[in-house]
Parts: structure tokens; sequence; C-alpha cells
């Protein structure tokens, strides 16, 4: 298979998401290395947070909600935040909240200069490592492992000293009557800050998401700028959100 690091990464990577662990003459089977090479490989990775070596393998280090989130409509999420990243331009300073589909646009950043983000998003760090051409400033809090993000009182303060061009919100639901929503009041106090402290919000959302909403309001439908979503957004949700006046970008 690949002899790439990068690339055997990725496939390590999508192994731990998929099957939950890995063995290490399993993957080196996979891989077509030697034992020696996916030891190294799995060292390599927890040096960078990514996984947890075990006795003869690896599991995720994330928790089992994120592996989950990140593992549902997978290509789709890829090419939301390829769109939204298409929207960043150099030099930009951009809020990103926490959510595994608003992580993914420090993937699609490369190429890019001069890019500040502010994040309580601890999943997007693992993609802006080895960008020197991002910079990342993380809010305090507390850290909550099920969401891979901070939240609470001190991040809402931190928040309070930032002014950014755009903020890239991710949503847990959506619905006519409420709007934009999340499962947590917590993470909705704060995702609604982060959107008031943007001249322009783009929400990233996957469609299946629309009308089923969340137990928090963060925003209504016109306090939004944007939508990045895919192709299967409703008629219903298309016309509500233009009567909203929010541009739709379908990835």
């Amino acid at each position: 298979m690949s002899s790439s690091f990068a690339e055997r990464k990725s496939i390590i990577l999508d192994l731990l998401m998929e099957e939950g662990s890995v063995g290490v003459s399993d993957l080196a089977r996979k891989l077509n290395v030697t034992v020696v090479t996916a030891r190294a490989d799995l060292a390599a990775l927890e040096e960078e947070g990514l996984l947890v070596r075990t006795h003869g393998g690896a599991v995720p280090a994330q928790h089992s909600k994120i592996r989950e989130r990140m593992q549902a409509y997978k290509g789709i999420k890829g090419d939301i935040a390829k769109a939204a990243a298409a929207m960043i331009e150099d030099g930009d300073t951009i809020i990103v909240s926490a959510g595994t589909t608003t992580a993914l646009i420090a993937k699609y950043l490369l190429g890019k200069k001069s890019i500040h983000i502010v994040t309580n998003n601890t999943l997007l760090l693992s993609y802006t490592r080895t960008n020197p051409q991002v910079r990342v400033t993380l809010v305090g809090g507390e850290f909550r492992p099920e969401e891979e993000g901070v939240v609470g009182p001190m991040a809402l303060i931190a928040l309070d000293q930032f002014h950014v061009s755009k903020a890239f919100i991710g949503i847990d639901g959506a619905s006519v009557k409420q709007g934009f929503t999340a499962h947590f009041v917590e993470s909705a106090d704060l995702v609604r800050k982060m959107a008031e402290q943007a001249d322009q919000v783009v929400v990233l959302s996957d469609s299946a998401k629309f009308g089923k909403p969340g137990f928090a309001r963060i925003l209504p439908f016109d306090a939004a700028d944007a939508l990045v979503t895919d192709h299967d957004l409703t008629k219903e949700f298309e016309k509500e959100l233009a009567i909203a006046d929010v541009r739709i970008i379908k990835s």
C-alpha cells in the first residue's frame, strides 16, 4: 500500500474510527509495511495526541460520541468544510465553534496565509499542528470530551476580547420555529457569543439536522448570513432561509 506517512496516517485514523481499535500486526498487514514501521507510526500519532497506544495496538484518543459523529456523513462533512474554508481569505481572523464539521475547516486551509483562528474546538488542533500559516487562540474553560470543546463562563468571558471577520458555527439541529439549535444550553450560549463577535456568521450543517431541533436555541435564522450545507436541503427550509435573507451555499 502507501509508503508515505501522511497517507498511512489517514488510513490508521479511518480504521480507528470504523473499528474502535487497531492491532499492530493487523495494521502492518493492511498497510503492507513491517511491524516495526506500524509501531513507529502509532508512536508518532500518539505524540500528536491522535490516539492512545495499548498493549499490541492502539485506541482513539477521542470520546466514542465524537468518533461516531466523525464517521456519520463523513464525505458530506468534508465537502461542507471545504466550501467553508474557500470563504476564508489571506489575513482573516475567524472564530470556529466546536464540532466535527467545523474542525475540518482547518484541514482545507493549506495554501492560505496568515490565518488566525479563535476557537473552543480542540479537535481542530490536530489539523493545524503542521501548518505554520495558521495561528490558533484556544479559549479557556471546561473541557468536554464528548464535544471535543471548551465551554463555560471562562470561555464566554474570553470571547469578549475578540472581534473577527467571520464566525463559522456548527449546530445540532434546526427548525422553522426555533431556528438554529444545540443539544446543551452552555454550548448554545457560547456559540451565540461567538456569532456576536463576528461581522459575518456562517452556519455549517448537513441537511439531515433540519427538522430536528435541539434543546437549546442558538440563533434565529435571520441572525446568520450564510449556511453551508449539502444538496438535500428541503424546499421548505430553502424558502424559510431565503425569507430570513440567509445565503445558501451547497457543497
